[in-house]
């Protein structure tokens, strides 16, 4: 197999960043559509306390797997690093303990979260005739998980030696089985919510297989051997020093989404339903957005393992750019759309109930989904620091700046004006205040690496 992928410390900054971005954007939004499918299917064929089940667990699970995704930013950026530097040893023994990591983490997942999930959705306060069905799709979801940590890991290490379209096209084949088998399950099975949790399932062990298949057939040093997989102390040691800080980051931000979510649910279904729908649609933009992250992340880190630090600065203002780009025009056509966007989703129960739901999404939409470029801008900073090597320092600045800020807002003025309004615009403050700290926090860690090793261009 002729391998694909890029060399990002040569060529053109721009074309190479949107090179780069594009392909995750997609691959993004078809992994995406994996849960989006499911809240579509359920919304049109099992009614809204199907979504709400769906939606309530969203969250949850992504709080439980955000620490073991986190390590694969960890291989990602430690690949990318000997990419630069030419250290194919140092490439090989990383790729094999990257995919031990990863299914070691996917059998973790699937004991803690088929054990607890009934308890941690009580812990969330989700109503007790929502607990059953919500239950049965996480237990399926997490017994499947390890399919999502194999993929996740194994795409981390193709992205970053520039390998971004490879996923895309694995990924493709996954959402297409997706899809069909969502409506098989629902529609003549009358599976309900443990039909879309299983055909996620089935469909991420397929996109799982084929992206390790990829990198079986490669011919560089980033080619894997099943019998080679195991673990490997100093490799180990520098993904797990850009991974566990990448992991808490992304656990810490979560939590303060459990938490958003324990307050939007005190609003009751109804309002879970429109705020589930508008969360799945937020997420499209996300994903647009957080791709100029990926890219950031790819192409700092090389350039960092090339020393080329001139480079890596032009690439990270690229990376900004492209999130304004892209960003604004996004974030202002999907709110203007929001509502027609909305009833794709929400369209069973009483014409009551649906009109209640729709306004409850647009509402979250206002405040999250038009100032989303803030989100992404913030994300690209965070990347660019990690692709350094200096994951703690986002870590603390994210768990200061996001997480403290929004668990203090609600525990304070939300608790004292307990409206959504009060709840929602806790996001663009975060946002704003991250940003500044993490774009300080790159200017300063720049000229630290530039003065310790050194810069060749």
């Amino acid at each position: 197999m002729r391998n694909t992928g890029a060399d990002l410390t040569q060529g053109r900054i721009f074309p190479s960043v949107f090179s780069l971005a594009v392909p995750i954007m997609l691959t993004s939004i078809l992994q995406l559509l994996f849960n989006a499918a499911d809240l579509v299917v359920v919304g049109n064929y099992c009614g809204p306390d199907s979504v709400a089940a769906v939606g309530a667990t969203t969250s949850l699970t992504t709080l439980i797997t955000n620490l073991f995704i986190g390590l694969s930013v960890g291989s990602s950026v430690a690949v990318a690093h000997a990419y630069g530097a030419h250290d194919d040893k140092t490439m090989h023994k990383t790729v094999h303990t990257a995919i031990f990591t990863s299914i070691v983490a996917g059998v973790v997942l699937a004991i803690v979260g088929v054990a607890l999930c009934e308890t941690f959705l009580e812990w969330m306060g989700t109503p007790a005739d929502i607990i059953p069905k919500s239950s049965i799709y996480m237990k399926i979801h997490f017994a499947g998980i390890i399919f999502n940590m194999l993929y996740n890991y194994s795409a981390a290490i193709l992205r970053s030696v520039g390998d971004t379209r490879s996923p895309l096209v694995y990924l493709t084949v996954a959402g297409i089985i997706n899809v069909i088998l969502n409506i098989f399950f629902v529609t003549k099975l009358d599976m309900d919510v443990a039909g879309v949790s299983l055909a996620t399932t089935i469909s991420q062990a397929v996109s799982a297989t084929l992206v390790l298949i990829a990198l079986m057939r490669r011919t560089d040093a980033c080619r894997l051997y099943i019998k080679e997989i195991k673990f490997h102390k100093e490799e180990f040691k520098k993904i797990m020093s850009v991974g566990i800080p990448a992991g808490i980051q992304g656990s810490m931000f979560s939590i303060s989404n459990v938490v958003i979510q324990s307050s939007i649910n005190s609003f009751g279904k109804v309002f879970m339903s429109g705020s589930a729908a508008a969360s799945s649609i937020e997420g499209f933009v996300y994903v647009i957005l957080n791709s100029f992250m990926q890219a950031s992340i790819s192409f700092t880190g090389q350039n960092y393992g090339a020393r080329k630090f001139t480079r890596l600065k032009k690439g990270f203002r690229a990376c900004l750019t492209g999130v304004l780009l892209v960003g604004i025009p996004v974030c202002v056509l999907v709110f203007l759309f929001r509502e027609p966007l909305l009833s794709i989703y929400i369209n069973e129960g009483s014409a009551a109930e649906i009109k209640e739901a729709i306004v409850a999404g647009s509402t979250r939409m206002t405040f999250i989904c038009l100032p989303y470029f803030l989100c992404g801008m913030m994300d690209v900073t965070t990347g660019a620091v990690r692709g350094l090597g200096a994951s703690f320092v986002t870590m603390i600045i994210s768990i200061i700046g996001v997480v403290g800020i929004r668990v203090g807002w609600i525990v304070t003025v939300f608790a004292r004006y307990h409206t959504p309004e009060m709840l929602f615009i806790t996001y663009i403050i975060t946002w704003v205040i991250t940003f500044i700290a993490q774009f300080i926090a790159f200017q300063t860690v720049y000229k630290k690496k530039k003065a310790e090793l050194g810069s060749v261009d």
